[in-house]
This record gives C-alpha cells, sequence and structure tokens, in this order.
C-alpha cells in the first residue's frame, strides 16, 4: 500500500504541482489550503507523513506542529516543513518545534521526494526493531511492560537476596542504562536522565539484550534481578 502524506500550502498553485509529482512519485496525496483544514484531516484519516507550509494565515507552521506534537496521537508523526523562510534561525526553530526535515523554497522536487522516502524507510526500520526488541509502540502493550516491571521491582529485595552470580562485562553506560531500566524508567526518561538521545539508548538496551539473551525489557529487570547485574 502507497504511504499515505498530507500535504499543507495556501499556495494553490504550488500545492497542486506538488501533489501531482509527489502522486507520480506513487504516494498518496491529500491536499489543505490552511493548517486548520490539515487538523481536521489528520483527525479523520492519519497520513504516514504531513508536508507544511510555514507562511500560512491565522495558523502558520510552527502553531500547525506544536498542535500535533501536544496530542499523543500524532505526536511522533513525521513532519516536513516546506518554506520561503530559509534563514538558520528559522530552520533552528523548526527542529526545535519537532519538525523532522526542513526543505526551503524553491526546492528541487526529486529532493523532497528522497527526504519523504528517507524518513518513512527510518521510521518502519526503528519501527521494526523497536517490535524486535519487545518495545512495542502500542501503548496498551506498553502500559502492560511497565506494570510487569514495577511488579518485578516489589519483588526485588526477594530476588537479590540469593543471586546467582553471572559474569557479563558490561560498558559503564551499559549499566547505567541497565540500572534505570530496572527502576521501570522508558527510553525517554533514561536519555533525559543520562543527557543523551533517546536513539542512544535504544542502542544500549538492545546490547542488552543481546548480551542476557533477553527479548524483552521485562526478561531484562528479571534477569538483572536474579542474576544481581542490577546496582
Amino acid at each position: 500500500m502507497p504511504a499515505q502524506l498530507l500535504l499543507v500550502d495556501d499556495e494553490p498553485g504550488l500545492r497542486e504541482a506538488v501533489k501531482d509529482y509527489l502522486q507520480e512519485s506513487g504516494f498518496t496525496v491529500q491536499v489543505a489550503s490552511n493548517a486548520h483544514d490539515g487538523w481536521e484531516l489528520v483527525q479523520q484519516n492519519t497520513p504516514d507523513l504531513v508536508i507544511s507550509d510555514i507562511m500560512m494565515p491565522q495558523v502558520d507552521g510552527y502553531q500547525f506542529l506544536k498542535q500535533l506534537r501536544e496530542d499523543p496521537r500524532f505526536k511522533t508523526l513525521p513532519v516536513v516543513f516546506l518554506t520561503a523562510k530559509g534563514m538558520t534561525t528559522d530552520r533552528i526553530q523548526g527542529y526545535q518545534a519537532g519538525v523532522d526535515a526542513y526543505l526551503p523554497k524553491p526546492f528541487d522536487p526529486d529532493e523532497l521526494v528522497a527526504i519523504v522516502e528517507n524518513i518513512l524507510e527510518r521510521r518502519a526500520a526503528a519501527t521494526q526493531a523497536t517490535d524486535e526488541s519487545g518495545e512495542t509502540p502500542d501503548i496498551a502493550a506498553l502500559a502492560n511492560q511497565i506494570a510487569q516491571i514495577k511488579a518485578l521491582l516489589t519483588q526485588k529485595n526477594a530476588l537479590v537476596q540469593t543471586p546467582s552470580p553471572i559474569k557479563i562485562d558490561l560498558t559503564p553506560r551499559e549499566q547505567s542504562v541497565l540500572n534505570l531500566v530496572t527502576e521501570g524508567l522508558m527510553n525517554k526518561e533514561i536519555a533525559r536522565r543520562l543527557q543523551t538521545s533517546v536513539r542512544n539508548v535504544e542502542k544500549y538496551v538492545s546490547r542488552l539484550f543481546s548480551k542476557t539473551g533477553t527479548n524483552s525489557r521485562t526478561e531484562l529487570v528479571r534477569f538483572a534481578l536474579e542474576h544481581g547485574l542490577a546496582k
């Protein structure tokens, strides 16, 4: 199934031209002439990626992005800014607001297609890796996993009284991540605590899965507690 995109731009000529080019490139494209209509479309049929202009009447691109990021349903929805504003300070503001890519006008449509394909491919790969690591993006499953970890933590004293010693070489950062995982923290919280990126935390958690032979955070916590690895 082709990826579905939402294009939000108040310039009719550009909007239709970009829509046609994206469709010729194999995407399904919805269009909106302003952020209000774009917001309605996102809620009706969530796209795989949003392409939005910044300079729009009433609600600009930054406000639209803020609205998306504040809604849990769209917090991770990829957004590309397509705009005539190309100053470095404007790009920084866009990235700080949570935009995934920033393409100043005029632009080569092939570059836009390449950006969109790259973001969608990386997102698909990250989703697959997340599923394989046992940290599912499904909120219900995630909540269940956290509950299981907390249940294990209530048994921590009993588990660590007679741990089965095991030697596993962990780097200092891997040990830090493991300690925080056993406290019931998720990747975003760990990244904030260690002042690193969520992606780096994901890499460390994957390494811990590999070194301990576990497949989920719950298994990892149980393994760490049973073998006295958590400090």
